[in-house]
């Protein structure tokens, strides 16, 4: 997730109202130059799925928690380097960026190890290593680029080192004690002892302090297939030099077991912090999903990190928006519900007005702003107001919402009544369905005085539409209410086409005897019917909530 970007959602088990809610306001987000996402909480269901493909608009990003992660931190961008840059190189990139860790990557970037600062010190102090030149696979270009040599005889692509360092500090005449085939030999401007270490097999002589070889030793180098480097370093300079030239491939922490602590850009802060605690380094890569290095970070950067903004839509309870919420900057809050827990530590746009359908205020934020819908936003808002009022039927239907879903309707294109009919076909149609997607579909736990209420609400065209998966319904219902930890449990069936609403609690829950003593209706056994549409918001809840307080009273 991008940090620099708001995201905007509504609650979990996301009905018409809250995903349509969502893309329309994150369009007008942009066109008022805000960095914003549409999101949602869940899975779609039918009827949401038949309203984005009607108006061929894409379905919003999944999201299941806004808690801190590496993206919101800013990140140590450093140089990364090539497995063949000599340590020389790294020590300089080092200094001049004050950056004491580098990665060393493969060509498409991905971390092959870690050189730090103590790694090259550790293989510098090993000043009698003479050998490491040719075990490490050092190639002749860090070594001219290490000691500023030229290359006055031989083919440096032919070159390859496979030899020791020796300095040719004696007469020749001893040469044969010390010098082997294929070495690398420092020598002064001395014709003999340049001949001499290239008799005895040298692979290379460099020539320290300026000095050129005469034309008779650069035809017998050539002659030999050796090579002749000239370096303006004096030879203790050289002899010092020389060996800064390895790879730093040689020197690296290498990852090939997967021992480097390392963390992906998704990670969560409070899982990294853990691993910093237990592990102490100064600084970690980060890597991308693919394990390209992105950057380090260390433990400072875990004081200053940004907070993911969201806005949430269509609710401001904690038990129905996402995961984290507390680790995340809410910035605005559009509701149509009663006031909850959200608490923020700043003041924000809070917006909450009585009406049918979160739709609506969206809607007119767009004239609020100056700005018009195209016809496809417009669509899926007139969709949600219609979803959310139950083509205004609902009690919690206004005027206000008719009226702006009329609007909606003229600028999308679209007959209401006929539209409605549609949408109300592809979501109240269960093929394909089990018994507990039906009832996790529009599935909401609300906190009523204390109590922890899970209502259901399945819209049907006619009950009989629902017999043969209505039992199916219901056990699934008892299953939940006997594992998990509610008060009270139950499924609202509304029917559009008779305009009736039938009550169905779970046995069990030290709320359910109580609540039905008082709750009215026509009761049968465990079912309460009525002959309106009842909403769960505006009826259902405030029913049991005033039975309650009642009791409690």
């Amino acid at each position: 997730m991008d940090s620099n970007k708001i995201y905007i959602f509504g609650h979990k088990n996301p009905d018409t109202d809250s995903i349509c809610s969502a893309i329309a306001y994150a369009e007008l987000k942009k066109k008022l130059g805000v960095k914003a996402e549409a999101c949602r909480l869940g899975e779609l269901n039918e009827e949401t799925k038949f309203v984005l493909d009607y108006f061929k608009l894409p379905v919003p990003l999944k999201i299941s928690n806004v808690r801190r992660q590496v993206s919101d931190l800013d990140l140590d961008i450093v140089d990364k380097l090539s497995p063949d840059v000599s340590i020389k190189i790294a020590w300089q990139i080092m200094e001049q960026t004050n950056n004491r860790t580098l990665p060393i990557v493969d060509d498409t970037q991905k971390l092959l190890g870690l050189v730090s600062i103590t790694n090259i010190t550790d293989k510098y102090m090993d000043v009698f290593d003479y050998t490491c030149i040719s075990s490490c696979g050092t190639r002749i270009d860090n070594i001219l680029e290490t000691i500023n040599g030229e290359i006055e005889a031989g083919d440096r692509h032919s070159f390859k080192a496979s030899g020791k360092i020796v300095v040719a500090a004696c007469s020749p005449e001893s040469y044969g004690d010390y010098i082997e085939k294929g070495d690398i030999v420092v020598v002064g401007n001395r014709s003999d002892s340049q001949k001499k270490a290239l008799e005895l097999g040298a692979n290379a002589i460099v020539v320290t302090c300026g000095f050129k070889p005469e034309g008779d030793v650069i035809k017998y180098a050539e002659s030999l297939g050796a090579v002749i480097i000239t370096t303006p370093y004096d030879t203790y300079t050289t002899a010092r030099l020389v060996n800064q030239s390895i790879p730093v491939s040689s020197i690296m922490t290498a990852d090939e077991n997967n021992n480097i602590v390392k963390f992906c850009i998704n990670d969560y802060i409070e899982d990294i912090r853990d691993s910093m605690t237990k592990n102490r380094y100064r600084s970690y890569p980060v890597l991308d999903e693919d394990g390209v290095v992105l950057g380090f970070i260390s433990r400072y950067h875990l004081i200053s990190h940004r907070k993911k903004k969201v806005i949430l839509l269509d609710h401001n309870e904690k038990v129905q928006t996402v995961k984290g919420i507390d680790e995340a900057e809410i910035i605005e809050i559009i509701d149509h519900h009663k006031v909850g827990d959200l608490t923020t530590a700043s003041p924000i746009l809070f917006k909450n007005e009585p009406v049918g359908s979160t739709a609506t205020i969206i809607a007119n934020l767009y004239t609020e702003k100056g700005r018009r819908p195209t016809p496809a936003i417009a669509g899926i808002l007139c969709a949600a107001i219609i979803s959310d009022t139950l083509d205004f039927k609902s009690p919690t239907a206004t005027d206000y919402d008719r009226n702006t879903a009329l609007r909606l309707a003229d600028i999308a294109g679209i007959d209401i009544d006929e539209f409605a009919e549609m949408m109300f076909k592809a979501g109240t149609s269960f093929n394909g369905k089990s018994a507990a997607e039906a009832f996790a579909q529009d599935f909401k736990t609300v906190d009523i005085q204390g109590y922890t209420v899970g209502i259901s609400q399945i819209t049907v065209m006619g009950m009989s539409g629902i017999d043969e998966m209505r039992q199916e319904i219901i056990t699934h219902m008892e299953k939940l209410a006997m594992g998990e930890a509610y008060d009270l449990l139950m499924v609202i069936f509304v029917d559009l086409k008779e305009g009736t609403t039938t009550l169905r609690f779970a046995s069990g829950g030290r709320l359910s005897e109580e609540i039905k003593k008082d709750l009215g209706g026509v009761n049968h056994g465990e079912e309460f019917c009525y002959k309106t549409i009842m909403s769960r918001k505006k009826d259902v809840i405030p029913l049991i909530t005033n039975i309650i307080e009642k009791q409690q009273s």
